[in-house]
Order: C-alpha cells, then sequence, then structure tokens
C-alpha cells in the first residue's frame, strides 16, 4: 500500500488521462480487495434443510393429493415444484415413535420410543447428529406435549431444541401446545436470525405443527374460505379447518425462507407424522389400529434446480427421509439406516421400486401408570403389518379378527378381509413379528419413562392415555 503516495508524485507532474485512469484502477484493486473477494466467494458447499412436519394429517385431506376442497394451497405450490410421494405411510401412526423414526431412519422397536412417553435409545445417530457434524446448525422447534425433550429424548440430537408450548388447546388447560401461528413465529424468528448472524453456515430446521389434532378446533375464516356454510359443522369439517390454518402459517415460513435465500439454497421436506380415522372402522383418532388412513401420510422432498417436479407411485415410508436427505446433499448415509435413499430414483438415474415391502406396527397410545413401566415396550405391542405391492397383511396380537389381508388396488377402504379361518401369517409377516419383539425385548434395559404427574393429564388430554 506505500506505493499508492510515490504513484500520486510521478503521475502529478505531468497530466495524462490514461496514466490516471490507471491509477485509479490500481487505488480501486487495492483499497477495495476485500469486497472483490467477497463478491467472488462461492456458495457454501451444502444446502439449508428445513423439514416440516404436521400431526394428524391425512394425505386425502391435503388439495394437493386431488382432495376436493382447497384445503392447502401453500402447500400445494410446494409439492408442485418437486417430488410428491402417492404410497407414502409412516412407520407406526404415533408421534413419538413415527418422528424418531423419521429422524434415526430405524424402527420404533430399534430405537425405543414405541410409545409416546418413552425416550429414544441414547447415542443414536440421526439426520440432525450427522449434519450437526459437517457445520450445519441444527434446530428443533416442536409443538406437541409427546414431544418434550424429557419425554422423547430427542434434544440429544439437535444443537438447540425449541418447546412452543405458548397456547391452551385443550379446553383451558395448562399451556401445552402452540397454535400454527405461533410455531411459524418462533421459526421464522429463529431462521432470520441464522440469515443475520451465521454468514455462509447452513441450517437444518426441524418444525413441527400440532394441527389438525383432535379436538378439531373450528376456525372461522378457513371455513368461510372453504364454503362450509353456516350452523353446526362436523368434526371431519372442523378438521379441514385445521388444514387449512396450519397450510397458511406454514406459506408464511416459506415466504420468510424464499425472502432470505435463493430457492435453490434450501431443501424442503414436508410430511406428517401419522394420518387419522375420521369414523372409518367405527374408529376416531389414531395410535392403536394400522388402517390405511392411520399409516397413509404426505409427503414431499423439494430442491428446485435440483430435483425436477415429479409424483413418486412406488411405496415409500418416513424411514426414508434421512437418507434420502444425506444422499441429494452428496454425504455418505450411515450403516445403521433403514430407509431407502431415493436420490438416484429422483434423478432418474432408477426405476422406481414398485414391488418394495414396508413394514409397520402399533402401540398403545402411552405408559399408563408407574405399575404399568415394568416392560413397558413389550407390553404395548398391538399390531403389526406388512404392505407388498398392493397386498396388505395385518396381525393384531390379541382380540378378535387377529389376521387381516387386503388388496388395495380393488379394497382401498379395506372391507374385503381376504384371509379365512384356516390361514395363518404369512412368512414375511410371521418374520417381522419376531424381530419386532426381538427388539422390544433388547429394549427392556433402556430407562423407565419419565412421566411426571403434569406429563400425565397432557397425554390424557391428547388420547394417549385411556
Amino acid at each position: 500500500m506505500d506505493r499508492l503516495p510515490h504513484l500520486h508524485q510521478r503521475f502529478s507532474t505531468t497530466f495524462n488521462p490514461s496514466r490516471l485512469l490507471v491509477l485509479l484502477l490500481l487505488a480501486v484493486s487495492f483499497a477495495g480487495e476485500p469486497f472483490a473477494l467477497q463478491a467472488q466467494e462461492p456458495p457454501p458447499r451444502f444446502p439449508n434443510v428445513l423439514v416440516i412436519t404436521v400431526d394428524t394429517l391425512r394425505t386425502d385431506r391435503v388439495s394437493a393429493y386431488g382432495y376436493h376442497r382447497k384445503t392447502s394451497p401453500a402447500l400445494d405450490r410446494l409439492i408442485q415444484q418437486g417430488a410428491r410421494f402417492d404410497e407414502a405411510r409412516c412407520v407406526e401412526p404415533l408421534t413419538g415413535p413415527s418422528l424418531a423414526s423419521m429422524l434415526t431412519s430405524v424402527h420404533p422397536h430399534d430405537h425405543g420410543a414405541t410409545r409416546n412417553g418413552l425416550a429414544v435409545r441414547p447415542g443414536l445417530t440421526s439426520l440432525g447428529t450427522v449434519l450437526g457434524q459437517r457445520g450445519y446448525r441444527t434446530a428443533a422447534l416442536v409443538s406437541n406435549w409427546t414431544l418434550r425433550s424429557r419425554l422423547s429424548g430427542l434434544d440429544e440430537h439437535f444443537e438447540e431444541y425449541v418447546e412452543v408450548f405458548t397456547r391452551k388447546r385443550w379446553f383451558g388447560l395448562m399451556n401445552s401446545e402452540a397454535t400454527a401461528e405461533d410455531v411459524t413465529t418462533e421459526a421464522s424468528q429463529w431462521i432470520r436470525d441464522h440469515a443475520e448472524n451465521q454468514g455462509r453456515r447452513p441450517f437444518l430446521a426441524w418444525v413441527h405443527y400440532v394441527e389438525p389434532h383432535a379436538p378439531y378446533r373450528l376456525h372461522e375464516e378457513q371455513a368461510e374460505r372453504l364454503r362450509l356454510g353456516g350452523g353446526e359443522l362436523s368434526k371431519s369439517d372442523r378438521y379441514d379447518t385445521e388444514v387449512g390454518f396450519v397450510d397458511q402459517a406454514i406459506g408464511e415460513l416459506l415466504a420468510t425462507v424464499e425472502e432470505l435465500y435463493p430457492k435453490n439454497r434450501t431443501v424442503v421436506v414436508f410430511a406428517s407424522d401419522h394420518g387419522e380415522n375420521l369414523g372409518e372402522h367405527g374408529y376416531w383418532g389414531h395410535g392403536r389400529h394400522l388402517w390405511e388412513e392411520n399409516l397413509r401420510i404426505p409427503l414431499s422432498i423439494t430442491w428446485p434446480g435440483t430435483i425436477p417436479p415429479q409424483v413418486v407411485r412406488a411405496p415409500s415410508t418416513n424411514l426414508d427421509i434421512a437418507p434420502t436427505v444425506l444422499g441429494l446433499i452428496g454425504l455418505p448415509i450411515p450403516e445403521g439406516f433403514q430407509g431407502l435413499d431415493w436420490t438416484p430414483i429422483l434423478h432418474g438415474d432408477q426405476e422406481q421400486p414398485l414391488q418394495r415391502t414396508t413394514h409397520h406396527q402399533a402401540h398403545r397410545g402411552a405408559v399408563h401408570s408407574p405399575k404399568d413401566e415394568d416392560r413397558a415396550r413389550r407390553k404395548g405391542l398391538l399390531e403389526v403389518a406388512i404392505v407388498e405391492g398392493q397386498r396388505k397383511e395385518v396381525l393384531r396380537i390379541k382380540g378378535n379378527d387377529k389376521h387381516r389381508a387386503y388388496d388395495l388396488s380393488t379394497d382401498p377402504g379395506e372391507q374385503k378381509n381376504l384371509v379365512t379361518q384356516s390361514s395363518e401369517a404369512s412368512a414375511t409377516l410371521a418374520t417381522w413379528l419376531g424381530q419386532v419383539n426381538e427388539g422390544l425385548t433388547a429394549a427392556d434395559n433402556l430407562p423407565a419413562p419419565a412421566l411426571d404427574e403434569e406429563s400425565r393429564e397432557q397425554l390424557r388430554a391428547l388420547g394417549y392415555l385411556d
């Protein structure tokens, strides 16, 4: 830099416009060097990852999947930009077990959190731990009591674990959940803070919304938008207004991300934790049965510029989310992950595995009392199932109609049981039951549930304690 005064003296004796131009260029090259380097800085090696999950959302109530009511315009726009999975199912239709499987890519009997209120096995590898080791800032922002860190153990997998319990959704009970508006406010602020203070560091943010979980609150502005009419609305109609309400909040969250980052900088995963029976088979709720209404989930992965818009019609599960995200961004997939990496299929390099077999299990909702804590995992198993192509086979551990099978291609509502009285479970289903029982037995040495009286009341209100 000491050359600049010397150059000034040299050029000041005789005015020469061309030399003055050279001087100015040299001055800019020195004085503006940091700016020039910043302008040429390459983009981050890894994209951001935003995982959005919605509690209790049925696939057939999302308008991107063909529902006649436009319940989800924001989600529709997101889904249409990426890969829509039409045959996606959860591995267990309970919030805690399902989302633990989504993050760790192992089945519930392997991660240990088979019932709400049971924590995952310590030390597991997950999407959060892998990305954290690669320099990601990782955060979970959750709004369902069952996901509390002391109950689920999922805080181990994130740098920050934010419990958004700001409202009384359940008939005046203590603050145990948050509305979708509150979750979006918290998540948007977290992402803004990251963009302003973390520079080029990528983020993993998992954001979980509790709607449309029972009691299916009525959102009048959504009822008006959906033209549901006046008078007393059915529970099914109120459910639809909850879907519209959470969709609006998700749209605001996505708008924040798009404001702060180019579209190709963020992989967005959208899924629900499980579905919901709305009176089909005489059942309202989720968790205790493996009906399709409970198992089927909406699932999409969007990354503009990398994943072309497409529809995946092969069977998939939420075990596939973690390995697929890692595959898409070019990271090795941990050996223990049980899900499928869809990257080659999404890029068009492989055919869709249409004959894939998926495995499922159902457990009791939560541990009922301190005396039930002994062998809580083994005692809780209710059903196991496999889906092979369009054939579904279910075995209930106790009770009537223990063994059932359906052809989903001709009987999607599971009305005609193909099993005769003399039929035994197939070898595939029997093997699966054996693997589940073996895993539950091995989990006996895991810590007992950490249910205080407050947690028991919350889980009872959510319908997980009989």
